[in-house]
Order: C-alpha cells, then structure tokens, then sequence
C-alpha cells in the first residue's frame, strides 16, 4: 500500500473513532434517567418489604424487590428463569450440586463489592425459605464470585424455589452492610444492587427511590419512582385523575368502567398468578356440614363464576376449576363446573339440608372484600347463609397460619413457581391447611423427590385431579385485574414478565418525552 493510501486509510480509521465516540457519549447523555413516575398502591407498604429476607408466601413484597434489589436467577421478559447476579449455572449429574458463577465487578448502592459471601448471607437469612433450606446440606464457597449449594438428596423444584417469586431467598442484601446496621437498620435505610436506590419512606404514606445509574443491565428511564399507599380504589382513580399519580393499581370494576369512558386515561389488565377459591376451613370436622363432599359441590355450583369476573374485575378474570393458573408447568387444566343453583339446592338436600343452613363466618381475602360480598350473596341464594367479616391483612395472616378461622374463606393463593406451589394448602403440614388427606400427603412427598419430569407431570396431575373431584377447594378464578394509566406514562411495563401483577421490569418503565 502506498504512503498516500496508508496516511488517508489513517485519517479515516480515527475520524470513524472521533465519531463513534461522539455519537456514545451523545447516546449515553440522552439515555440519562428523566422525570418522576408515581404510582398508586392498594394496600399499605410494609417496611419489612425493603428487606428481602422478609418474603414469606406471598408476592407482595415484589413490588420494592424488583427496584432496589436483585436476584441471582429471576423472572424477566421471555424467560422466568433469567441469569441475572448468576452469569450461569450448571446442576450435576446426580442432580445434588449447583454450581452458580456470578458476575464480577458489581457494587452495592453504597459501594461495597458484590461477592460469593453475600450470596450464602442471602440464603440462610430468608426466613420464607425452609423448604429449600431444609433440603441444602452445605453451600460452598468455591471463589468470590462461585458458590455452590450440595443437596442432602436431588430437588427438581430447587431452582422454582430460587430463582422465582416462591421464595426471597435468591435476592441478594450485603452482608458487610447488614451486619453493621442489624436488621432494624437495613430497613430504614435498605442497600441494594437494584435499578433504584433508595431515598425515603413515610411508613403508611409513600417510599420514594432514585434510579442506580450504575446498574448492571440497563440504566433505568425514569429518575424517580414514588409508591404511595392509597387503599381506596376510588381515591386512587381520583388522585389519578388529578395528575397526583401516574398509575393506580387494582381498580374495582366502578371505576375501571369510569376510566373506559376518559379519553385521557388508558385502562391495562396485569395478573394472572392469584386464583380465588372457596376453602371450607371445617371441612375437617366430622359433625360440621362441610365435611360432606355433598354440601362443598353445591357451594361450588352456587357461585357463577362468568358473573363474578365481569362484576369483579369487568371480564378480565378467568373462571377455572383449579387453584393451579394454566400457565404454570405441570398444571392440570380443569373446566370450571357450570352455575347450577337448583343442582345445588337438590345436593344440600339430600345432605339434610331442604332449607340450608347456617355457616357461619366468611372471610375474604384482604383486599378484596367486594369478592367476598358477592360470593356471599351466591350462597345465600341457594340457603347457605354466611357472615362477612372483614380483617385488616397482617391480622388476617396470623390468624390464618394459627388456624384460628372458623366457617369458610374466599381465598387468593398467588404463591409463584408451578403446580407445587400446593404445598402451604394441601399437605397436611401445609402453613395454611386446617386440615389432608394421607394419600395425597404421600404423594406430594414422592413428587417433590421425583426426577423424572414425565413421572412427576402425572403425579400432579393426579393430586389434581382428586382434589377436584374431592372438592377440597372450590377454585373461582384467575385473577386478572384491571389498573389504569395517566397520560404521561410511554410504558408502564406491565404484564412484559407473564405472569406477574406489577410494573417489571422497572428499568423498563419509561414517560413520555415532553
């Protein structure tokens, strides 16, 4: 090549540098995170919440974790076991070793190192998590940034524990940290490896969070995210309305219809992971009516589930006739039984009971209190005659693990993973089961240890199918329920993780440009 030629080729090879990087820095300026998103909750944030030990059997907490925290394995769009801290992991041969590397050269928001030694901190701490932690027998330490967790005996459902919304135990808190400040510390001021950072909290009120700019995966749109804490849907569309938030969670069909009509406004549909159903809590009892499989198949043939979707959540809902949502691996689709209020008044008859009888207390689910109004008035048409009773969640909680409830329950059961998710209601040692069945007891143990995955889709497919046709619950629907949107918001990242009820992932929500 000529002397000429070589000095041009120069000249051209540094300008496309000169450019490249220009065009970067002007890429990375316009990607700085901009504006306020604020979003209306419906129930009171919990500062137990910010840590992600605190995660016991429900979803809730999900809402914080997503922001300040992150996850070795998690779900995310596409996939519900996505690499996330963990670059990759690999199982053994003998199913009883998995092996994680993590990524390297990650910090906290408050600068400390992310290493191996967070990971097993992590883990023991989750207090949500003796199932999985009961089956680990050592985790290694194998570098800072490899750990390895060796099982007593082969788990097929370790990583549905670990790496999803089942447990907190893959969510990862410093451990340099938390030990300096101890628990009550963390949760005043929580330190995190998530897309958010956290700024302040006014218990009852609202948490506030500024965007991690250093975030590994991708840095967030929106500068600042504000919860606030608005328990009444119809102040939530009304703060909506005003401009005061930009997205109100779980409108009740009212004001779902309301937003319909509002041009300015954008009505969105997320959930998909909770399933209604009636749990009879006496069923267990030889001298109370709901011992009869009889008098539980009419409860079920009393409700029309069809009406109860359009009145609840304006259609969006699906009825089914299992506790276990379709889209979860080894479930068991099952049709929901048709609304046959005379088929059911018949059975209550022939169980002794021409003019129904009295059950009781109801109890709904908190929040959703109109649920069990409604399933109320179903039952009381055909002579089963109920009391609503209302509690306040943390209340309710306790009294349900304690077994205190008496009567019978509209229930939600939103635990993540697959058709395992069984295990706090149908074992007999279950955190919420009153009461079980010793076969099927059996065979939930067999298929937690069954690593045939053939073998083990037929066994719960089995424990399924018996449950249904025993009617030890009587399932609803799956709860998709409706939220609306304000007209600054571009993308409010809803239903990107399917199934998953909240905006996630939340480096993803963005505003519009002004």
């Amino acid at each position: 090549m000529h002397g000429k030629s070589r000095l041009a080729l120069s000249w051209m090879i540094v300008l496309s540098l000169m450019l490249a990087g220009g065009l970067a820095n002007l890429a990375a300026a316009q990607t700085k995170p901009e504006g306020e998103m604020r979003w209306a909750l419906y129930v009171t944030l919990a500062p137990a919440w910010f840590d992600p030990a605190e995660v016991v059997g429900v979803l809730t907490p999900f809402w914080v974790l997503y922001a300040m925290h992150d996850a070795l394995v998690k779900p995310m769009p596409g996939n519900h076991l996505t690499p996330s801290l963990a670059e990759s992991w690999t199982v053994s041969a003998d199913q009883r070793v998995y092996d994680f590397k993590l990524r390297e050269g990650l910090k906290f928001h408050n600068g400390d190192p992310f290493t191996a030694e967070d990971v097993k901190f992590s883990f023991l701490r989750a207090k949500g998590a003796r199932i999985l932690q009961d089956k680990v027998k050592e985790i290694e330490i194998a570098g800072p940034y490899r750990v390895r967790f060796h099982l007593h005996e082969p788990f097929p459902d370790f990583m549905t524990y670990y790496g999803t919304f089942a447990t907190g135990a893959g969510w990862i808190v410093p451990k340099k940290y938390v030990e300096q400040v101890g628990l009550d510390g963390f949760k005043k001021n929580p330190v995190g490896l998530g897309p958010y950072k956290f700024v302040s909290s006014t218990p009852g009120i609202e948490l506030v969070m500024e965007a991690y700019e250093g975030y590994w995966r991708k840095m967030p749109s929106v500068k600042r995210l504000v919860y606030k804490s608005v328990p009444e849907s119809t102040t939530r569309l009304a703060m909506l309305k005003r401009g005061e938030v930009d997205l109100a969670y779980l409108l009740d069909a009212p004001q779902a219809m309301e937003v319909k009509r509002d041009p300015t406004l954008k009505l969105v549909f997320s959930g998909g992971i909770g399933t209604y159903y009636l749990d009879f809590f006496d069923q267990w009892d030889a001298k109370s009516p709901w011992h009869d499989r009889r008098v539980r198949l009419a409860a079920s043939l009393a409700m029309d589930r069809k009406a109860l979707s359009e009145a609840e959540t304006v259609g969006a809902s699906r009825p089914t006739g299992n506790v276990i949502p379709r889209k979860f691996e080894f479930a068991l689709p099952i049709e929901p039984p048709l609304y046959d209020p005379a088929k059911a008044k018949q059975l209550l008859a022939e169980a002794g009971y021409p003019n129904g009888f009295d059950a009781g207390e109801l109890y709904p689910w908190p929040p959703y209190f109109s649920m069990g109004e409604s399933v109320g008035q179903y039952l009381g048409a055909v002579g089963i005659k109920v009391r609503l009773r209302t509690m306040e969640r943390a209340a309710f909680y306790a009294a349900l693990q304690t077994k205190k409830l008496k009567g019978l329950c509209v229930c939600i059961n939103a635990v993540y993973g697959n058709a395992s998710r069984l295990a706090e209601t149908v074992p007999s040692n279950g955190a919420f089961a009153y009461g079980g069945y010793p076969d099927i007891d059996a065979l939930y143990q067999q298929q937690s240890r069954e690593t045939d995955r053939r073998k083990r889709e037929a066994q719960l497919h089995l424990i399924q199918r018996q449950l249904n046709e025993r009617v030890r619950f009587a399932p609803i629907m799956e709860y998709i329920w409706p939220s609306a949107v304000g007209p600054r918001v571009a993308d409010p990242a809803l239903m990107l993780i399917d199934p998953y009820p909240w905006s996630a992932p939340l480096e993803e929500v963005r505003l519009k440009k002004n």
